[in-house]
């Protein structure tokens, strides 16, 4: 065979060889020096140790000076029995408002010119916002409060203090997943873990555990109940609250 005739056959060896050698070159590219940024990720669950209860009190009448002073008595009957209950209780005031109401438009005839619209009455009412830590008896403390005022809301959550007792754990359980993950990434790269440096550490919290204040509705109708009548005690499961923590890891391999 000519050499002519032997070169398309070398030339296809070489270049089947070259192709044979790419993974292999792929597989060995230096890692000294390399940056490498990592997430990492960390959570604790606790039980939910602290309610945020809103109640609520709305009167209608003609005269608004009627309306206003049964929703202030109420209101102060309200808090006086929410206090007897819990003393350590917190109260806010979170809403008070007062609107005319007017009555139902009929349909006039065709031609006949619309009147000046009168107010029927005045509707008034007023919201409070109670914060406790006393869970186990929370249900007498709402019953107690429902034979005057109307419960609107309620939340569970994780008291400030507790929260903060819980940050030590929240970064551990974030910098351990951190370890994990460089460890993960060095045997990937074909490396040992201890051949990595941590360079930076980048903590950023991720604000799940703030709760806003719940606002309160500005137009509920409170229920008309007997002020003297016994209300059954509700039952209330609290639940537990998550905490996060992310936090960015800067690893310098030797």
């Amino acid at each position: 065979m000519s050499f002519a005739r032997q070169l398309p056959f070398a030339t296809l060896f070489a270049a089947a060889g070259l192709l044979l050698a790419l993974p292999a070159q792929a597989q060995s590219l230096p890692t000294s020096g390399t940056l490498v940024v990592i997430p990492a990720f960390g959570e604790i669950t606790h039980a939910n140790d602290e309610a945020n209860v809103v109640f609520n009190i709305e009167e209608q009448d003609k005269d608004k000076s009627v309306a206003a002073s049964k929703v202030n008595l109420k209101m102060k009957q309200g808090m006086e029995a929410i206090k007897k209950d819990d003393p350590q209780a917190q109260l806010k005031s979170v809403g008070y408002y007062s609107y005319s109401v007017y009555p139902e438009e009929r349909p006039l005839p065709q031609g006949v010119p619309a009147k000046l619209r009168q107010p029927s009455g005045w509707r008034v009412g007023q919201s409070l916002q109670v914060k406790t830590t006393k869970l186990d008896t929370l249900p007498k403390t709402v019953a107690n409060a429902q034979r005057i005022l109307a419960l609107s809301g309620i939340s569970f959550g994780l008291s400030r203090a507790t929260t903060r007792q819980l940050d030590d754990q929240r970064i551990a359980a974030a910098y351990k997943n951190l370890n994990e993950r460089i460890a993960s990434i060095a045997n990937a790269m074909g490396r040992k873990p201890s051949d990595a440096v941590l360079e930076t550490v980048d903590f950023e919290t991720s604000g799940n555990y703030a709760r806003p204040d719940m606002p309160a509705p500005m137009a509920m109708r409170a229920a008309k109940m007997a002020e003297a009548a016994p209300v059954e005690e509700p039952s209330f499961e609290p639940g537990e609250t998550t905490l996060q923590m992310n936090l960015v890891g800067k690893v310098k391999f030797k």
